[in-house]
């Protein structure tokens, strides 16, 4: 039976943590993202989707075994952590402001039909650069296939990670560091939280080089300055935040391979990575590296 020393002690225990999440509710963030995540991620890198230790396979659903070994560890950690610290560190307010840029829908139309065209026209043209090779129309059911697509992926990747990259940590981030300086502190940390999975087949494994993870960190940190200026410029607006990330994500997994059969997937990540820094480049001039920032009264973005 605990006496009364034991529970006081408890108590004071759990009063010290809640305190240290509201002190550092950044490092808290990223650190249970990685942890829950990466755990969950475990049996799915040891498996023969992996580096396979263990001797099962992870069922293909949809076509894929992500679905079934990425995606549960990817609801764990951002989201997850970003759930777990908003209600200790701003209790139900805070909730509220971080449940309401997720349901910010309403932005002008013209941000949607933005995204959803610009993000393949740039990839192709990407790829064209690169490649030199001219695009294959895809197949009448691959166009069928992508709008479905699309809103599948914002149901499992873009709702696993953005309330917690953008929706979480970026305001934070920008009202303390401004939103370059925000934006090149998150893109590296949201990168670096991929990394386990370069042991599996999500990374590419086991033709993975040295330099595979390092250009996928560089990729998000450029991507991310295009992320931090539509979450920006269109109020906080989570909903386009996720569109874009996904739109990226759709594009490869349906069209892209058909429009380029003779190019490989490490080919995506050379192309991703050119027309971000471009885009982002651009941003940055155009708009002297604020990024669609405005600063408000203290608090009222945390």
């Amino acid at each position: 039976m605990a006496t009364r020393v034991d529970i006081e002690k408890r108590a004071g225990d759990g009063g010290r943590l809640r305190d240290s999440i509201r002190r550092h509710p950044l490092t808290w963030f990223f650190g249970l993202a990685n942890l829950l995540s990466w755990v969950a991620w475990t049996p799915y890198i040891l498996s023969e989707n992996g580096l396979g230790v263990l001797h099962f396979r992870f069922p293909e659903l949809l076509g894929t075994a992500q679905l079934a070994g990425v995606l549960p560890g990817a609801y764990l950690g951002p989201i997850g952590a970003a759930f777990l610290v908003t209600a200790i560190a701003d209790g139900r307010t805070g909730l509220r402001r971080w449940t309401g840029r997720l349901f910010k829908w309403r932005v002008h139309w013209l941000w949607y039909v933005g995204v959803v065209v610009s993000v393949p026209a740039l990839l192709t043209i990407a790829t064209v650069a690169l490649s030199e090779q001219n695009p294959l129309v895809p197949a009448a059911a691959t166009l069928v296939a992508y709008v479905p697509g699309l809103l599948l992926q914002m149901v499992t990747t873009g709702l696993a990670e953005e309330p917690g990259w953008r929706d979480f940590a970026l305001p934070r981030l920008q009202q303390r560091y401004g939103p370059l300086g925000g934006t090149l502190i998150l893109g590296p940390l949201w990168g670096v939280w991929h990394l386990p999975l370069f042991f599996s087949e999500w990374g590419g494994w086991p033709d993975v080089t040295w330099w595979t993870p390092i250009e996928f960190i560089a990729t998000c940190v450029t991507f991310s300055i295009i992320m931090t200026w539509v979450f920006n410029r269109t109020g906080q607006s989570l909903p386009l935040a996720m569109l874009l990330h996904t739109s990226v994500n759709n594009f490869f997994s349906i069209a892209w391979s058909e429009m380029f059969p003779s190019l490989t997937a490490r080919d995506t990540t050379h192309a991703f990575l050119l027309a971000s820094a471009v885009v982002a480049l651009v941003l940055l001039v155009a708009t002297r590296g604020r990024l669609g920032y405005r600063q408000k009264a203290r608090g009222l973005e945390a």
